[in-house]
Parts: C-alpha cells; structure tokens; sequence
C-alpha cells in the first residue's frame, strides 16, 4: 500500500518442501563445482521468513540473515519474486546472487495488496539448508494451525506469475498447474504498463554509466552494517494445504504509507494501509507463564477491532486472515537488541534454550500481508536456576611412577555456587565401570599408589544447591616408568657426500606406553671436541647433515624417559662417501696445428673430490655446433696428439676425468682450426652456346679437392692467335664470364685456376675455341633538311661492314629523345618525312644491318620545323558562378570591345539570366605566342579579346539560345575558327514571397508563405529557404524545400525571433525578403493535480493543493471553485496560499471542488492554466464501506483520465500499422503465393 516497497535482496521461500541436511556438505558445493549448489537467500532487517524442518517442526528467520540453502543435485531454483518487484542475477565469487528489488506497486481494486503465492512444483528439486554456513536454530516450533495453507483463495486469483530463473521450468508452467489468469481493469493495464516501463528504463540505461545487464544498487549496499554471522535457515509448511501458495513476511517503513504513489495512483490505498496498521498496533502485553530455568510460556490476546465514539466497533477494515504473530526475546535490557523466537499464526508459544538466571524483555507483534504492526509494550521476567553446565575434562598437572596430579576449572554455576566436584576413575581396569575418588572444593587431586607404565581413566562432574551437572568426557592419563636399558649402537642406513643416515631400535625391556626419547651424539675423527649431541626426539631413525666429505665419524646413542636416561650404546665408526672431483682445466694445443692433426694437453682438476684420479677422457667433435662427440682417448696421461684430421676443418674437444667418487663435470671447450691448402686443378672451361664475332660465354666447375678451405677466387688466362703469351681475362667467384673485345673469325686458347686463403692451385690444360662474324659498325649522324613546315629530308652513309656487307638501313623518327619509332626500313641512304607539326622539334637516328647482326643506332640528331598560325579552339565551357573569376577574363561591358580585368571575385554585375561566362582550352601556337581570340556570336557583331581564355557576354536575353564560335590569332596570321557551340542563358530567377505567422503558442511558431498548399509535391521546381536569426545576429537555415509552411519549435515564452525567406530554382537563388520578427506568448501555467479534501466536521472541510514555483519572476495565485450538487461551479477562494477552509456546508449534499493556477505577469494579463480534476466531498453516513477510506473524498475517473501525448500517439499509429503490413503479407502469402 506504500508509495514505495522496502528492498529486499532475494526472493520468497525457494520450494515448498526443505529437509535440513543431516551431514556437512563437501567443500566443492560452496562455489557450485560439484553436483550441489548453495543458494544464498538474505532476510532484510525488520523481515521475517519462516520454513518447515524435515520432522515437521517450523522455525523463524529474523533479519539481518543470509540463508544459506543447498540444491541436491546442482541445479538452479526457481526464484519467486513477490508483486512489487523485479529480479536481478548476479555471481560473485562463484556464488549467484538474486537481488529482488522494488518497482512501483500496482494498483489492486480490491482493497488490500495481492499475495504472492508460487504453486510447488512436484518436479523442481527441493533445496536445503547448508547446516556448515549457519549456527543451530535457537528454537523450533510446532503446532502451527494449518500450516501456511489456510489463506483464504481470493488472494490466489491475484496472483502475478513472477520472473523465474531456472534452465529447467518453462515459461508455461504456471499454466500446467491450473493457476487461473489475473484480469485487470483498464486502470490497472494502464498503470502496470508505465511500471513495466520504468523498470525497463532503470535495467537498460538509467543509473548513469550502470554496466548493461547488471541488478541496479540495492539501498541497503550503502549501509555501514558489519555481516551478519548468526544465520538461521528454515522452509514453509509441508502438506496438502501448503500447495494452495505460501507467505512472505516483510517489513514496510512507516514513512513510507503516506501521500500518494508517483504515478497519481489514489490516496485510498494509502488510507487503507495506515488503518490496518493501526489495527495490528493494538496488540495487547503479553502474558509469561511456566517460567523454567530454559523455557518459559508466553500468551497474548486476539486483536479487537476498536470502538468509535457512539460505543459501536469500526468497520473501517476486516480483520485479516490469516494475521501472523512474531515473538522477540532480549536479554540486554528493555531498550536492548531483540531476537525473534516466534513466528506463526498461534496465540502462544513456549521459548526455550533460554539462559537460567537470566533477565529477559519479551514483546509481540502482529503482521499481515508484509504489513507489520507496531510491538506491544515488553515484559519483563526472569528465568530460575538449575544444576551447572558440564566442566571440562581434568589435566594432569604432574606425575611419577606411582602418582598423578589433576587440575581442572569451573564451570558456569547457572544462578547457585558450585560447592563440590565429583571425580571418577575406572581404577586402570580398563571399562567402563567408575568409582569415585574424590568429592570436595578443591580444583586440584593427588591420585596416589598406582603402576608404573599404567593408564587410567578421569571424568568430572559439579554440584550446587540445584543438583549435579552431567559429567564431562573421559580423559585418559599414564604414569611413568623407570629408566630404560642401554639400546644397540646405530646402524647405518645410507651414506652420502656430507650426509649420514642412521637407524637404531627400542630397547627391548621398555613397555609401549613409556614414551622414551633418544640422543644421538657424534664425535668427528681428530677434532678433539670429544661426543657432541647432533639429534634429540623420539625417532629411530636421523640423518646427520653438514659433514665433512672422506671423514670418519663416530657415533653412540642413549635413551631416557620421565625417570632418566640411560647408558649410551657401544661406539660405532661410519666414514662418508668422497666427492667427485672437479673438471681438468686450462686446456691448450701444443705447438702449432698441422693440416692433418694437433697436440693438445690440460692441467689436473683442482679438486679431486677426496679420491685419487683414475683416468682422463678426452672427446672431439668435427664443426662448431658440437652435436657429435666421440672419444678419442681414455688414459692416465695430461696430453695428447689428435691426427687423422681434415685440413682446414673446425674441431671441439673437452676433458673430464673420473675418480672413486664418480665422474668429474666436462671441462669448457676449446676450439682448434687446421690449416688449409691450396685447391687442386680445375676442369679445362667450356663453352657456352655458338661463339660471337667479338665475344664468348665460358664456363666451368669447382676443382674436385677444396684443400680444406673453400674456393673464393677463379681466373682465366688467354692468349691470342698470333701470340703465345697469356693474359688474365677474368677473376671472380662466379663459376661463368664473358669474355670481349675479340677479332671475328680468329682462335683462341684459355686456361682456368681455383683459389682458397692458402692461394691459387694448379692451371688446368687449354681450351681452344674460334669466334663468328660481326655486325656493322656505327653509322655516322645523319643530316635533315627542312622542305616546308610539315615536311624533312633524312639521308645518311653506310657504315663499314665488319667482313659481311650491309643488307639494310633502319630509320627511327620521334618528338622525344627516348621515345622513337622505326619510320623507315629498306637499303636506301636518304627518306622525306612528311605530316609535321610546325614550330616542332624532332629527333632522328640511323642503324645498318647484316647477316652477322644489327649494328648500334649512330647519334640522335634534333631537327625543328619553322612556325606557321595557330590552330583551332578545340572545346568550349560554360563557367559556373564558383569559377567565374576575373584573373584571365575579360568583360564585354557594352559591346564596344572595352576589356577590363576584374580582381579575383565573383564580378557583381554577372547575371546568369543576361550573361553566359564561357571557357576554352588554348589551342597551339604552332611556334608564335597567340595575341587575340575573336569571339563570334553569328548576328551579333564579332568580339575580340586578349591572349585570355575565359570571358563573360553581358547584355544578353534571358532564355535564349547562341551558337559561338572562338579564333586564335598570332604575329604570323589568323587560324582556322572552332566548331559551332550552342549556349543558352538562364531565365530570371524568382521574387520572395511573403512570410506569415498563422499559428503560435509559448514554444512554437507556424509560419506560411506563398499561395500554393501547404504540403507540396516533388514536381514543384519552385523551392523555399526559410532562416532564423540567432543572438549573434546571424541567420540559420531552418527549413529548405518545396512546402509552403513550417512549425519552428523549442522556443522560448515572451521571446522575439527575426526570419528571412528565399525563393529559387533553376534559375539560380533569388534575393532574401525583409526580416520579419514573430513574438511568443507568455506560457500558462502546468495543470494542478486534483486537490485533496479533508472534512473537519458537518458543515466544515479543508481543501488542500499543491504549490507552484514562480514562472519567471511571475508570482502564481490559485482559484478554488466549488459546485454544491449538479449546479454550476462558484469561486470559493483565490490567493496565493495552497490550502482552503470551506465552511457552512451543508451535511447531507455532495460537492464537487477544483482548482487552478493563474499567472501574474507584470506587464500583461493574468493567465489561467488549466482546471485539475474534480474532487468529490460526499455527506456523512453512518454505513460506510470497508473499502472507503477514511478521508471521503474521490477522485472521478471520468475527470482524471489524461490524454495521450504526441509521442505515444504515433507510436500508436505505428504498431496499427504494422499489424496491417503483417496481415497483407501473411494473406498475399497464403492466398497469393501458395
């Protein structure tokens, strides 16, 4: 009923059926590994929650709590969320958490809040408490009539299925079980709808910066609250009746049942809360009976409606059914913290595990429907006294062979002083029979003339005036025995390096329950320290770490117990292992390596381990990545001679030698290179392909022994026909070369040598090979002679023939150095070029060839042509209004061929409507700078312009067509006139129409202009640009189209805007209108809510409102206007003040009241906002209906229904529209295309 439900941090009881779990669960279910799981459900402070046990009893949870409850087979409960709520998962830790938090609740016509009842589920797993996270209940309680099965069903068919989170329970589950349908009126649709909503705006993006999917923060996480660590657990009732749905407890803030919900839900409900509260207050003082020294009794009284003032009970609010009592206990004072002991549906209850002689305060209170009442006044009592708690088990402070000493501490004396201890013993016989052997005050008793080596058994027990406490547990003690015998000297077990371990045995004649203890002494040989104690306890065995290595030791051991210790054993020697020793070192080649093998020598180890050294071992490896190692010598000699090598390889090698103490660790490596020699001969070198005329290819392989290094270096050696002497042609480490600069048709002999770092190896034998013929030699340049701008003669002289005569001349011709052509092929010393571009320069070239080959083209020679006219404008342009700069252009003013140049803008008398700016491409000079162009317009006479190629024609009709044609001039004559292009101005661009304002209010402006409709099509070429003024004084385009109205919104009340327009269209963009300047009005004022009516007597009332603050400086002033019965409304009041006293009403008539805001303004009229909804003051009966509250008023729902906003609306229109679309698509597809 409040305006808003306190936050809880679970949801309601998790299954109808929760055995307590009889054993610890295993580690693995707490953070959900293993096959169970643990649910944790928290208890808000000032809630309750109350569960079944497995033997039928039921038990109380208070919070603060946090229960923890164990699924059996892992899986996930169902989570029952009461109305009111929504919830949230989350894990932390390996631990899901529900977070149940609050929403608006909704409104029930009904008259009391609807019941969460979830149906048990036969096929859900039950869940049940971990007993491992939670401390024994304090009591558990039976009885209870009817379980939690007795409500009433007109709160089932109230129930709204909650959100479930489970992998197993579908969304239709609550329909299997024939839980009927909950109908809501249009109110309550209404009313859940925008709750719905806001709870999905506060999950989705509401909280600022909250992480999407996440629970918002709960209320109660700020709180500075330590953990609560005494944890109760408990399950509803189990039966038949418990199937018809379950209860919660909860706790509502008493602040919180005032005034009205957020979304103007009415004040009825609130009325009916505080009344059922005052209700539940009414609880009477309990009553304490029975008083025990654990227990006592506790009664109270039925709630009784109260009495009005004519002595007649109030029928106000029905007593609830089923109502729930909850009974809290403290110890610490009337004011003190309160446990709750009881919760159920029963008039008494019997407290136990209660303290004896212990001061206690007990209260009750009522609950219903999570609607708590205030506690009852509490009662004091006080609990008796009974026997003392159970002592501990005695010590043994000291003992002998014959005696033991005990000690012990009191226990608590529950109320009455402990005057004796009882103390038993079994006598050492071993059973379970006690006698006793002491009674008297003392804490502490001398058990005297016992056995040696013998056990006997204690317990305890206290005594005061109210009886014998229960003994405590049985303690066994042992008396001691007598020195023992000598034991055998110490074996040894193992030995190492610096380590000895050894063994020994008890003594025979020492029985088992003598706790005997050893010292190992050791004396080190030639210390002189004598036997030092190295290990003391009661192990047979010790290892002696820390010794020397290849020493003798000696060692004995002696035993002792409680009576003293015995002679040591006889003196035994043990000696430890020797180490190995270290690596040979410095190891070095003496004398120097030789092609084929190397002596090498190394140094001792300067550790030998303790043990002379038997042998060395020396390995070798071939290369440097010391993958293989072979041994090559195995002796007791420091050197030796490693042979049988390849020259010029790389060898590792590495010593470790081994003595009585194993082997030594290898030595660091050492690195030995061989030297190389030289390669051996090469293969003669062959040829390669057919000979040239002056050039051969030779090549040739590597020599087939290397000398140990690799070959970096070939050379070949000639000699010439007509002489014997050798030269060396090539040196290089290729395995081919060219050789050039040879006669054509001669023989030539060549010889080939390989070389390494030790140098060059033997020649090979010869090779003679004969080269071909050659190809002509170079033409000389050849000589040009111009005939006329577009025409050359080319001639040139042949070459020598190099032995083969010439068969063809080849002429290459092109306007680029690098870039020639072949232009003429044949035996012919001269050729004409004809088709020439004048003023052009031109390159030429000339080759010969013959059946050797084709000799090298001769040197390029540059050839210009003379100059002539130009040549005739290729392209003409239309310039845009962005291009139309003045840099290059002339202007035509008045056809008087006036040129001007204009600076680099836009030239302010260009018109596209009189004016055509037109662009050409130059054309080319053909060798003479052009001086003019003549542009000609046919009718109109020709105009001429500078050596420019842009120009603007002024003074032309708007629409209409001209064929321009453009000639270049030069110093040397006029060029040919371009091709006809046809260019047409543009017509006049339009006028601004005129700007109206046709509608406006505080926030918006409807402007129109022109007279075509205000929705225009997309065949107007007719367009607007409408403009705003800003604060600045700068115009912003606000709208740009076709339409011929627009809605300017966002504006501010009492505030002056300044608006342009524009017209354009093909034409071009006409000038802006005037400015115009529109003034909104000042805004209303907000509609009040209905107002709230309070009678004071018959004839008197009070009427209330809220308050307004001021609108911009304007105060705000209200009207209150009253209708007694049907007649017209009459103004009862008018001022500022929020709250009205209505006198001189009639008792038996209705009124009808409302109210409104009216602005003040300074400098104009007042403004009335508009009236809020009517409120009804109804006469005074004697029978008024339970559901009424207590006030009388109403609210009439014909005048509080709000119309739908803008947005809602279309949203509206929207989802009509979209069902249509779905059925046209779902009947063309079934009777269109099936």
């Amino acid at each position: 009923m409040a305006d808003r439900t306190p936050p809880l941090k679970s949801g309601q009881l998790l299954s109808p059926e929760l055995p307590i779990l009889a054993s610890p669960p295993p580690s693995a279910m707490v953070n959900g590994e293993g096959p169970q799981q643990v649910i944790l459900v928290q208890v808000n402070p000032g809630e309750a929650f109350t569960i079944r046990r497995e033997d039928g009893q039921f038990q109380c949870i208070t919070g603060p709590a946090q229960v923890p409850m164990m699924s059996p087979n892992g899986s996930v409960p169902p989570i029952y969320v009461p109305p009111g709520y929504v919830s949230q998962i989350i894990e932390e830790n390996g631990v899901r958490r529900v977070l149940v938090l609050p929403q608006q609740p909704e409104f029930h016509p009904g008259g009391h809040s609807p019941l969460h009842h979830p149906p048990p589920h036969a096929h859900l797993p039950a869940f049940i408490p971990h007993p491992a996270m939670m401390p024994p209940p304090p009591h558990l309680y039976t009885g209870m009539a009817g379980g939690v099965g007795d409500m009433s069903s007109q709160y089932i068919s109230q129930y709204h299925p909650a959100h479930i989170y489970s992998d197993q329970v579908s969304p239709d589950s609550h329909a299997q079980h024939g839980r009927p349908a909950f109908h809501r009126d249009d109110r309550t649709s209404k009313t859940h709808e925008r709750l719905q909503k806001k709870i999905k705006e506060r999950q989705g993006g509401g909280g600022g910066g909250q992480v999407k999917d996440s629970p918002p923060t709960s209320p109660q996480k700020s709180c500075d609250s330590p953990p609560t660590v005494d944890i109760h657990n408990g399950i509803s009732g189990k039966g038949q009746d418990a199937e018809h749905g379950q209860f919660k407890h909860g706790v509502s803030s008493p602040a919180r049942h005032t005034g009205k919900g957020k979304d103007g839900e009415p004040a009825e409900l609130d009325k009916e809360a505080l009344a059922l509260r005052a209700l539940l207050s009414t609880i009477s003082k309990p009553t304490v009976s029975d008083i025990q020294a654990r227990g006592a009794v506790v009664s109270w009284s039925p709630l009784v409606r109260p009495e009005s003032e004519n002595g007649s009970k109030e029928e106000d609010c029905a007593l609830p059914d089923p109502l729930i009592f909850k009974v809290s206990v403290s110890f610490s004072g009337k004011d003190g913290e309160y446990e709750s002991k009881y919760c159920g549906e029963e008039l008494s209850a019997t407290l136990e595990d209660l303290r004896p002689a212990t001061d206690y305060h007990v209260r009750a209170q009522a609950m219903c429907n999570c609607l708590p009442g205030s506690p009852s006044e509490a009662v004091s009592f006080t609990t008796l006294s009974c026997e003392p708690d159970p002592p501990n088990p005695p010590r043994k402070a000291s003992g002998t062979k014959n005696s033991l000493v005990l000690q012990w501490k009191a226990p608590c004396d529950n109320g009455s002083k402990i005057q004796n201890y009882i103390l038993q013993w079994d006598e050492g016989k071993g059973t379970s029979v006690f006698e006793q052997c002491y009674y008297g005050s003392q804490k502490q008793y001398r058990v005297t003339k016992l056995s040696p080596a013998s056990r006997y058994s204690f317990r305890l027990a206290a005594k005061n005036d109210m009886g014998v406490s229960e003994f405590s547990e049985v303690v066994d003690l042992f008396t001691s025995c007598s020195v023992p015998l000598p034991p055998f000297p110490p074996e040894l077990e193992m030995a190492g390096v610096t380590w000895l371990c050894l063994k020994w045995q008890r003594p025979s004649s020492s029985p088992k329950e003598d706790e005997i203890n050893y010292t190992l002494e050791m004396e080190e040989e030639g210390s002189g320290y004598g036997f030092q104690p190295s290990y003391n306890g009661e192990e047979l065995s010790c290892t002696v770490r820390n010794l020397q290595r290849r020493t003798k030791y000696k060692f004995r051991v002696a035993a002792y117990n409680s009576e003293g210790k015995s002679n040591p054993s006889q003196v035994v020697e043990f000696v430890t292992n020797p180490d190995r020793p270290s690596c040979p070192w410095r190891l070095v080649v003496k004398g120097r390596a030789l092609p084929n093998g190397f002596k090498m020598a190394w140094e001792p180890p300067k550790d030998d381990g303790g043990a002379e050294i038997t042998k060395y071992v020396v390995e070798l490896s071939e290369g440097l990545n010391g993958v293989s190692w072979g041994q090559v010598y195995s002796g007791p000699a420091l050197e030796h001679v490693c042979d049988g090598l390849k020259p010029g390889s790389s060898y590792q090698t590495r010593v470790y030698c081994m003595s009585e103490g194993g082997q030594s660790p290898l030595s660091e490596t050492m690195q030995v290179q061989t030297p190389a020699v030289p390669p051996g001969p090469c293969q003669p070198p062959r040829l390669v392909g057919k000979p040239k005329a002056r050039e051969v290819q030779l090549r040739w392989g590597p020599p087939q022994v290397d000398g140990g290094s690799p070959v970096s270096c070939y050379s070949v050696e000639m000699s010439g026909p007509q002489s014997e002497e050798s030269r060396e042609v090539y040196q290089g480490p290729e395995l081919d070369c060219s050789v050039g600069g040879l006669m054509p048709g001669k023989a030539y002999s060549f010889r080939l040598k390989a070389a390494n770092k030790a140098g060059f190896g033997p020649l090979s034998e010869r090779c003679e090979i004969t080269t071909g013929p050659g190809a002509p030699e170079q033409c000389k340049a050849p000589s040009t002679t111009c005939k006329s701008p577009s025409c050359v003669v080319v001639s040139w002289e042949a070459p020598p023939c190099n032995g083969a005569p010439v068969t063809e001349f080849r002429l290459e011709w092109g306007a680029a150095e690098g870039s020639m052509q072949v232009c003429y092929s044949g035996p012919g010393l001269s050729h004409e070029m004809k088709g020439l571009l004048p003023a052009t320069n031109y390159f030429c070239r000339a080759q010969a060839v013959n059946v050797a080959g084709v000799g090298p083209f001769s040197e390029a020679v540059l050839c210009q042509t003379p100059c002539t006219v130009p040549a005739a404008v290729s392209n003409i342009y239309i310039l845009k209004e962005s291009e139309l700069q003045s840099d290059d252009a002339s202007v035509d003013a008045d056809e008087d061929e006036e040129e001007e140049e204009g600076s680099s803008r836009v030239l302010p008398f260009y018109s596209p409507s009189t004016c055509l700016g037109i662009s050409w491409d130059p054309p080319c000079d053909h060798g003479s700078e052009i001086t003019s162009y003549v542009i000609d317009l046919g009718e109109r006479q020709p105009i001429v312009v500078g050596p420019v190629t842009k120009h603007i024609i002024q003074h032309l009709q708007p629409d209409t067509s001209y064929r321009i044609r453009i000639q270049a001039l030069n110093s040397l004559g006029a060029g040919p006139f371009s091709h006809t292009f046809k260019l047409k101005t543009k017509p006049l661009p339009p006028q601004p129409p005129r700007l109206e304002c046709t509608a406006f209010s505080h926030q918006t402006l409807r402007l129109k202009w022109g007279d075509g409709p205000a929705k225009a099509t997309t065949s107007d070429t007719l367009q607007y640009q409408l403009q705003m003024g800003d604060k600045n004084g700068r115009f912003i385009s606000l709208y740009k189209g076709p339409c011929h109205t627009h809605k300017v919104q966002r504006l501010n009340e009492s505030t002056s805007y300044t608006f342009r327009i524009q017209a354009f269209n093909e034409a071009g963009e006409g000038p802006f209108s005037d400015v115009y300047t529109f003034t909104t009005p000042r805004s209303p004022p907000a509609p009040l809510k209905a107002p709230k009516v309070e009678r004071l007597d018959d004839n008197s009332c009070e009427v209330a409102w809220e308050a307004l603050p001021p609108m911009k400086g304007d105060p705000v002033i209200y009207t209150l206007q009253c209708m007694l019965g049907n007649s017209e409304f009459k103004q009862a009041y008018k001022g500022s003040a929020t709250s009205f006293h209505v006198q001189n009403l009639q008792p038996t008539s209705d009124y009808r009241f409302r109210v409104c805001a009216i602005r003040q303004c300074q400098d104009a009229p007042e403004l009335s906002g508009p009236y809020s909804p009517t409120v009804i003051l109804s006469p005074q009966r004697n029978e008024v209906a339970s559901s009424a509250a207590g006030s009388g008023s109403r609210t009439e729902p014909n005048r509080t229904r709000q119309s739908l906003t803008d947005e809602q609306c279309a949203f509206l229109l929207l989802m009509v529209f979209a069902v249509i679309a779905i059925l046209i698509a779902f009947i063309i597809q079934y009777f269109v295309i099936k």
